[in-house]
């Protein structure tokens, strides 16, 4: 049973249909990957061409409002090309000296112990923490102001404690960013999302 396959759907075009350990199925929408459409294991590919198709005009109402949010980062100068040879070049250069004595410096500070720090060059997140307690963060973090590069390497420091976005964790984080930062992490967050990965 193939774990992907593509769908070619008459108004979206290509849609990737993608099996996973899901309870439902899902819709997700990029500007620059397009739309996937993942699946339980034991649903067939048919039941999420049909969720699609019930959902389409959703998906579209997504792909436009991702496109103007694009087109606007991209007027602001806040459009950051990690896919670009030449630019993931340039910050991978940046971010190796930057951004993993920043995590050793907040780890130490806050007693969070952690595995590896990975510099990774996508445009899906900012940052990550895997269940290994390995923190990967974007090398276009090095081109942010130092409070939003901060905020996100805290918020990954906190998923080691708190793995979900609970009460727990936002607790957390809070307290850390205004300790750390001097802004609450609601303001942070903001800014940050005014900054598109592509």
């Amino acid at each position: 049973m193939p774990s992907e396959k593509v769908y070619e759907d008459p108004v979206l075009g290509a849609v990737l249909l993608r099996r996973g350990r899901a309870r439902r199925i899902s819709i997700r929408v990029h500007p620059r990957r397009g739309v996937v459409v993942t699946v339980p294991w034991l649903v067939p590919y048919v039941a999420g061409i049909r969720f699609l198709e019930a959902r389409r005009e959703w998906v579209l109402a997504a792909l436009g409002r991702q496109r103007d949010r694009l087109e606007a980062a991209d007027a602001a100068g806040n459009l950051l090309r990690v896919k670009d040879p030449a630019e993931a070049a340039r910050l991978r250069a940046l971010a190796r000296p930057l951004l993993p004595p920043r995590v050793a410096y907040y780890a130490s500070r806050y007693g969070f112990t952690y595995g590896k720090v990975f510099l990774k060059a996508n445009c899906s997140n900012w940052g990550s923490c895997s269940s290994r307690g390995n923190i990967n963060l974007n090398i276009a973090l090095a081109d942010l102001p130092e409070p939003l590069r901060d905020y996100v390497i805290l918020h990954e420091l906190c998923h080691l404690r708190h793995r979900d976005h609970g009460p727990q964790f936002h607790t957390l984080l809070e307290s850390l960013c205004l300790d750390a930062l001097g802004f609450p992490a609601r303001t942070l967050e903001k800014q940050l999302k005014s900054r598109v990965l592509c």
